[in-house]
């Protein structure tokens, strides 16, 4: 009788590997102003993005992979504008 162990290509975590793997390029990443501004993301989020390449949320909805100095740019609108009401 085999185990999960004699045969690991078989289940367990390979299989969680491509369907992880499935779902992050089934993400939908969306193309657009990301390119002009800069977005509010959590600090976190932008860290494990750089690790993983997973892309990130900005608080106005935005999903994209950073990749670009967020200092060249100007501040989403949006992003601001939740932002200010966040902290005021």
């Amino acid at each position: 009788m085999s185990t999960p162990l004699d045969s690991p290509d078989q289940g367990g975590l390979t299989v969680l590997d491509r369907e992880l793997e499935e779902l992050l390029r089934e993400e939908h990443i969306e193309p657009g102003d990301h390119e002009r501004f800069s977005h509010y993301v959590k600090k976190d989020k932008i860290l494990e993005s750089a690790l993983t390449g997973k892309p990130v949320k900005a608080l106005c909805g935005k999903k994209w992979t950073p990749g670009r100095d967020p200092e060249k740019f100007p501040i989403c609108p949006t992003c601001k504008e939740i932002y200010d009401r966040m902290m005021g």
